[in-house]
């Protein structure tokens, strides 16, 4: 392997759910595969992660290029300028419940090495051959040094350079590893069946009525906080597919079949199949009439919302960016329609707004 490039991360901070704090001194060394490759198989990476600063740094690693344990997005990858599709897996996160095992601490001074092999992560076969580039996902929330009952944050966005790589053959879709592939994607627990059935309901009844509140009230207050000046039709449009989902073929399953309930974990979808798998904190989560006996939006627990995020990403192409209903309002516009977060938190204040 050979060093493809060198990437400083040059971060602009905004304050989330924390203070305003600059964290200075982060860069990642990344190294892959030859120039030409004639196998999606070899294409693996290597970033080291170095600390230069004068302070201990800690990072919640999912969905970034420190998240080397699911398959989740750690790079985009791009061919001929267009995304090439990302097929792995994408969350829904209590920051309440996540430990230690979901962070990535790097001390002053020190470095942090993860690889990644992401020949199953992406449809290459649609692609086609030809040169593909690999950015690393380096939009990261760090976790402040504050006792809160709720975790605080602060945005870093890092800047990164492109590894650019030939691929000459062997594109074939590769399959995400499951636990066990003759399992039964099914909830066999009756209890929770119920409990899965009645959120689907639930969050397709927040997206509808989400869509009655904009056509009602247009870019309010609300809306604007959550989508800045996105147009209504672009939100709406996401809010109406999930409303109007019907597919006789998603799974809706109480089965960690990707292994990928880890700490903080509520639910999370294959985006290959939009199959959809929740996790055991999921059944700890309120109806939405809790929102009007105590339940705030903010803590982010209405079992509806977390289904109507993850059926966003089913059904409206959204990603994973942050998580926290105020990190969602300091997003860019751009980020902002496209964070499944956002719909969760802008439908639930909805309903504490309308209904309670």
């Amino acid at each position: 392997m050979r060093f493809l490039s060198f990437v400083a991360l040059i971060f602009a901070t905004c304050a989330l759910a924390g203070p305003h704090k600059r964290f200075d001194g982060l860069t990642v060394e990344v190294s892959g595969p030859s120039a030409s490759v004639s196998s999606i198989d070899d294409l693996k990476f290597t970033a080291s992660v170095k600390n230069t600063g004068s302070e201990s740094v800690k990072i919640l690693k999912y969905g970034t290029i420190l998240d080397d344990k699911l398959p989740t997005k750690s790079f985009v990858v791009m061919k001929d300028g267009a995304a090439v599709p990302f097929t792995g897996i994408k969350l829904s996160v209590s920051l309440t419940d996540i430990d230690d095992t979901a962070f990535t601490t790097i001390p002053a001074g020190e470095s942090v090495t993860v690889t990644h092999e992401v020949a199953s992560l992406y449809d290459f076969a649609s692609a086609g051959v030809g040169k593909f580039s690999f950015e690393p996902i380096t939009t990261f929330q760090i976790q402040g040094t504050e006792k809160a009952t709720t975790p605080n944050f602060a945005k870093l966005q890092a800047t990164s350079n492109k590894v650019d790589v030939q691929i000459t053959g062997d594109l074939a879709k590769r399959e995400l590893p499951q636990l066990n592939k003759r399992a039964v994607d099914i909830c066999t627990t009756s209890s929770r069946k119920s409990f899965i059935d009645a959120s689907y309901t639930e969050g397709k009844a927040l997206a509808s009525g989400a869509v009655s509140y904009i056509n009602s009230n247009g870019a309010s207050s609300l809306y604007r906080a959550y989508f800045g000046a996105i147009s209504t039709s672009r939100v709406t449009s996401i809010l109406n597919a999930v409303a109007s989902e019907n597919s006789g073929s998603r799974t809706l399953s109480c089965t960690d079949s990707f292994g990928a309930c880890s700490s903080g974990v509520i639910a999370y979808t294959v985006i290959s199949t939009t199959n959809i798998y929740f996790c055991s904190i999921f059944f700890n989560e309120v109806p939405s009439s809790g929102l009007c006996s105590g339940t705030s939006v903010a803590s982010r627990n209405v079992r509806g919302g977390t289904t109507l995020h993850e059926l966003t990403h089913a059904v409206g192409g959204t990603d994973d960016i942050q998580y926290g209903c105020a990190a969602d309002q300091a997003l860019s516009d751009a980020n902002s329609v496209i964070n499944a977060d956002n719909y969760n938190c802008f439908t639930t204040q909805v309903y504490a707004n309308t209904r309670c």
